[in-house]
C-alpha cells in the first residue's frame, strides 16, 4: 500500500480494480446525500445560480472511481456516468480527505499536481472559493476521522477531544 504525506494510505492497485468495476451511480446518490446534507444548505444563492443544471465529477485516482453529479438550483442530485461533463475534479482520496479536514490547502495541491481541475476553469474557481469561504459544521466532524483515540480515553467520553 503506497503511502503519502501525513500518513494517509492511497487506496490498494487491487482494491481499485474491484472499485472500477462498480456501478457509478450508487456511489454518486451516497456523494450527493452528504453532499445535500452538510454544504447546500450553506451555499450562497449567486454560486447556487451558476451551478445550477452543471454537470460535475468527483475523480478519485487512486481508487479509480468517479462521481456524476449536478446542482438543480434547490439540491445536488446525482446522475449516472456521463460522457462529458462542465467540471472535473480529480486527486487521491487522501487528498480528498485532506482538503475536506482543511489539513492541506487546494491550492497547493493544485500546484503541486495532485488536484487537477477539468473543464469550465471559471466555474471550478467559484467552486473553489465558495468552499474555501464556507465554515461547515460537518468538517469538523471530518477532522476526527482517520485519527486514532487518546490513550486512556474514557468510553463515551469522546476520545479525539
Amino acid at each position: 500500500m503506497k503511502a503519502i504525506a501525513r500518513g494517509l494510505p492511497e487506496c490498494p492497485p487491487l482494491v481499485a480494480a474491484l472499485l472500477e468495476k462498480l456501478p457509478a451511480y450508487p456511489g454518486s446518490l451516497l456523494l450527493t446525500t452528504a453532499l445535500n446534507a452538510g454544504l447546500a444548505p450553506h451555499l450562497p444563492a449567486d454560486v447556487g445560480q451558476l451551478m445550477a443544471r452543471r454537470k460535475f465529477r468527483i475523480h478519485v485516482r487512486d481508487a479509480r472511481i468517479s462521481f456524476d453529479f449536478t446542482w438543480t438550483g434547490s439540491r445536488f442530485a446525482p446522475l449516472a456516468r456521463q460522457a462529458q461533463t462542465d467540471l472535473t475534479i480529480s486527486a487521491s482520496g487522501p487528498d480528498f480527505l485532506r482538503m475536506a479536514r482543511r489539513e492541506e490547502d487546494p491550492d497547493t495541491l493544485f500546484f503541486s499536481r495532485r488536484l487537477m481541475m477539468e473543464g469550465d476553469t471559471e466555474l471550478g474557481l467559484v467552486v473553489k472559493n465558495t468552499l474555501d469561504a464556507l465554515e461547515l459544521p460537518v468538517l469538523e466532524h471530518l477532522s476526527r476521522f482517520g485519527r486514532k483515540p487518546r490513550e486512556g480515553a474514557r468510553r463515551g467520553g469522546g476520545p479525539w477531544a
